[in-house]
């Protein structure tokens, strides 16, 4: 396919708010999970949450979203001159030739899980008697209002994978014609059904994560916020670029990857084929990597059977938590500043490598040139999804 740039992008997650943050504990392989002080009964387990949500309200003109959830969003949309970067792009396109794509898998449910608790006789409170909130669909539509934005307003809520998918949906989306430049990303935040979810599934660790270690017993769970303005690369200079994405959707469990990994493959190989790339011409991989049983077990084995010792790759889910509909965003941004500072992200959290593990994982942070990277984002129900990014010298 032919590139697109992506002409900003931001991230906000328990690494801190904006781009400098995270390379900063990137750089220092120092992660954000601290023990749970989040839900509204005990759970003893680690989380990945933003400082200050609870303190930032939305501005008095949009107070009829004020979440959360929307929260973290708008916070994260303030960092790096990102919402700068809306306008412009309104200005220079018009507001119906923009689209925001977002992913999440939750939205605003806190708001509605607090409504349920503080019932009036039976109605929803006045303070949160707000129908725009209660719908999964919010976040997009929160984004759009704010910044008066015209064109498709989509959101993507496929689990884990839903802020990856969105990235495929805005190349579609101008392939087509159909717009000249896409708001991408996602947000999701804890919430009780979030924590007590994965938990009944008996997935959550007690303590942090640790991907791909031989001793993993679960995920921790984190909240984060990202977004990135994707356009065609006419105009774009020096911009890091999109060139290829995969998507496949093998439905082989609700919550289970399939045994060997097909999905995740074909994923996988699409976006090669879409980027006209070799897995030996991939320098680095952001692996979804969550540190369940099955899902490490699954990826290890197919990065092991699939690249070269040359190539190098890690999660980086040990730092923030799995941060759920935002993980896509979240790691394609962590992707990309790999590529800026020409650095290998550390597989914090693990000291006994799986056996299953090949000679392309990073344990320890390494610097190195990547010029193509690929970042991977696998959700419940087979919602398999892969994204090639490259520097801007790749499109001449």
């Amino acid at each position: 396919m032919p590139p697109l740039a992506i002409r900003a992008y931001t991230a906000t997650s328990a690494l801190g708010r904006g781009l400098q943050a995270h390379a900063d504990a990137l750089a220092a392989s120092r992660g954000g999970l601290a023990p749970n002080d989040f839900s509204f009964a005990p759970l003893a387990c680690w989380i990945g949450r933003v400082a200050g949500v609870e303190d930032a309200p939305l501005p008095p003109e949009l107070a009829e979203w004020d979440c959360r959830n929307n929260r973290l969003a708008w916070m994260a949309l303030q960092q790096d001159g990102f919402s700068d970067a809306v306008r412009a792009t309104r200005e220079r396109y018009g507001a119906h030739r923009v689209a925001v794509l977002l992913g999440t898998s939750t939205a605003s449910i806190g708001a509605t899980e607090e409504g349920y608790r503080r019932l009036d006789n039976g109605n929803m409170p006045a303070d949160l008697h707000r129908p725009v909130l209660h719908t999964p669909h919010s976040l997009a539509g929160f984004v759009a209002a704010a910044f008066e934005l015209e064109g498709p307003c989509l959101t993507v809520a496929t689990a884990c994978s839903s802020s990856a998918k969105v990235f495929a949906n805005a190349e579609r989306m101008i392939r087509l014609g159909l717009i000249d430049a896409a708001v991408v990303g996602g947000t999701d935040t804890l919430c009780d059904s979030v924590l007590f979810g994965f938990n009944s599934l008996e997935l959550v660790s007690p303590e942090p994560c640790r991907p791909f270690d031989a001793r993993r017993n679960g995920i921790s769970i984190g909240e984060a916020a990202g977004f990135a303005i994707v356009e065609r690369v006419a105009g774009v200079a020096d911009a890091p670029l999109l060139i290829g994405y995969g998507e496949a959707s093998d439905a082989h469990h609700m919550s289970t990857p399939h045994p060997e990994g097909l999905g995740a493959e074909l994923a996988l190989r699409d976006a090669l084929e879409r980027a006209g790339i070799e897995p030996a011409d991939v320098d680095y991989i952001n692996l979804h990597g969550t540190a369940s049983q099955k899902n490490d077990e699954v990826e290890a084995a197919l990065v092991a059977r699939t690249f070269p010792s040359s190539t190098r790759a890690s999660s980086t889910k040990g730092f923030t938590g799995h941060t759920l509909g935002a993980a896509g965003i979240l790691e394609a941004a962590i992707t990309l500043l790999a590529m800026r500072d020409g650095r290998v992200p550390a597989n914090l959290g693990a000291t006994q490598p799986d056996p299953l593990c090949g000679p392309q994982m990073a344990w320890h942070e390494e610097s190195k040139p990547i010029r193509i990277a690929l970042s991977n984002s696998f959700g419940f129900g087979g919602n398999n999804a892969c994204l090639a990014f490259a520097h801007a010298e790749h499109a001449a």
